[in-house]
């Protein structure tokens, strides 16, 4: 398949030698090698394996193509909860938070996104085919197989979520079509696999994944840019939620969690740049020698660096959601209704309910560790999934103990039903503002798209306020250049 040359087989093995493991794994690669140079032995696999890390937060064909932060802002630009908040501010995003790109065959970000996350698949699928016969202990062989798996099973759950329809577990098997099931690096078209067999695959991944990585510990200064159980039990609470298994989800997310505790009020308030955070379960380290410059996470949502898009067109909260925050909920210092107390960078613009949530690194700077998974996001997942399944006390007990971190006001919650579940929700998009998952949050749960009664977001800059639960537009289009060059992709309903 010709098309290998534009997603699958956009393979970059990123590999620095080194004498030792434990360098392998503090080594911040930019050398690209072959696959088989990469298999020549365990340490040559880390190596490549810290590649794959890489990509995660590399600069990609435009700015603001930045990996998974990127992404992630991409998601939350769709829902209703980040606001541009200056009609005379930068457009760049707009189109997507119009719902306009990823209904765009020919647009770049779309064809970014589907690339990079079968960049990701292609890479790790070098490491799990061929590791097996690479000279080196077993449980290196264990450890890297482990994590290009997870990694593999992640990628999957990320593109499926974004281009296939919503998963519904009462409509078993879910047949409808999902994305390319790609297990080996092949030149020949892959057909769209059903939604159905694209979890089931996913499942497995990481099901292994979490059986090779039993008794493995992250060492070194990018340790949490790597996959151990608890990660891995992490994404597993995500596609269990995403999958309505309510059981697995709320299991999978107290293992995640295990030995991981909530940060302190004089943390929440530091930037969230910093992987050392000990809530932070996983997330991309990131040193001054691999500055992304206006690539960056950080350039596009940081309150401080000095990019034309943050002096601008600042990001702000929904003031909606802002003002039902609770005054003595230290979140609610995430943001400024003012802006009188935000680091704005040199001639920035100040606006209400202006972000200060993230800080880069300088006004000239804009890096910063970018977060991937919390401990805060797996009690809302127990929360949420026992509520859901009926355990309403054990689901008061969870969300209890993440907001009473953040409000020593708060008080057990006593709601029950469909009011205790709004509360989870309410303290979901508060918490996870601008991490990636207001977007598939309401495609997961089959809601609509609602931003009517905002005040603080713009017609002019918006466009769209409502898009129904269901719609086709929940279904991002296959970018052009995959139709043309793989014969047996199905485009979705445009």
């Amino acid at each position: 398949m010709k098309k290998m040359k534009y997603n699958l087989l956009a393979l970059v093995v990123l590999l620095v030698f080194s004498s030792c493991e434990k360098e392998f794994l503090e080594t911040y690669p930019t050398t690209s090698v072959s696959a088989s140079d990469a298999l020549a032995s365990t340490g040559n696999a880390y190596a490549a394996l810290n590649g794959i890390h890489r990509i995660m937060y590399v600069q990609y064909d435009a700015q603001g193509q930045a990996g998974e932060g990127s992404n992630n802002l991409f998601r939350d630009y769709m829902g209703e909860d980040i606001v541009f908040p200056r009609a005379g501010g930068s457009t760049a995003y707009v189109g997507i938070m119009r719902w306009q790109d990823h209904r765009n065959v020919n647009d770049g970000d779309t064809r970014y996104v589907y690339r990079y996350y079968y960049r990701i698949i292609a890479n790790a699928n070098v490491l799990i085919n061929g590791i097996d016969d690479t000279p080196g202990a077993q449980s290196d062989r264990d450890i890297i197989k482990g994590q290009a798996l997870a990694y593999r099973g992640w990628a999957h759950f990320q593109l499926v979520q974004l281009w296939g329809k919503r998963y519904d577990a009462n409509a078993k098997p879910n047949n409808q079509l999902g994305v390319p099931l790609i297990l080996t690096n092949t030149l020949e078209g892959q057909p769209r696999a059903t939604v159905e067999e694209v979890y089931t695959q996913i499942n497995q991944d990481l099901d292994q994944a979490i059986t090779l990585l039993a008794g493995y510990t992250r060492a070194g200064s990018a340790a949490k840019s790597n996959f151990d159980v608890n990660v891995v039990q992490g994404i597993k609470a995500r596609v269990a939620l995403t999958q309505q298994n309510w059981a697995v989800a709320a299991t999978a997310a107290a293992a995640a969690r295990k030995g991981y505790n909530l940060m302190d009020n004089n943390a929440y308030l530091a930037g969230f740049n910093d992987i050392t955070n000990p809530e932070w379960i996983w997330g991309s380290r990131q040193i001054s020698d691999h500055n992304t410059f206006f690539y960056s996470y950080f350039a596009y949502i940081s309150a401080n660096f000095n990019s034309t898009v943050l002096r601008t067109q600042p990001r702000a909260i929904n003031a909606n959601l802002w003002e039902a925050i609770p005054d003595t909920d230290i979140r609610k210092q995430c943001w400024d209704k003012t802006g009188a107390t935000v680091p704005i960078p040199p001639g920035g613009a100040k606006v209400a309910y202006q972000n200060k949530k993230f800080l880069a690194a300088s006004s000239s700077l804009s890096i910063g560790d970018v977060p991937l998974m919390r401990a805060a996001e797996m009690y809302l997942i127990e929360a949420e999934a026992l509520a859901r399944s009926g355990d309403e006390v054990g689901a008061r007990q969870a969300l209890f103990t993440l907001v009473s971190n953040r409000d020593a006001s708060y008080v057990l919650s006593t709601k029950t039903g469909q009011d205790l579940i709004d509360e989870i929700m309410f303290n979901r998009r508060i918490e996870l503002w601008a991490e990636g998952f207001r977007f598939t949050d309401l495609k997961r749960l089959n809601l609509p798209l609602d931003r009517n009664g905002i005040p603080n977001h713009l017609a002019a800059i918006i466009s769209v306020y409502d898009i129904p639960a269901g719609d086709v537009q929940w279904e991002w289009l296959f970018p052009q250049d995959e139709i043309n060059t793989n014969a047996q992709i199905v485009q979705n309903p445009l």
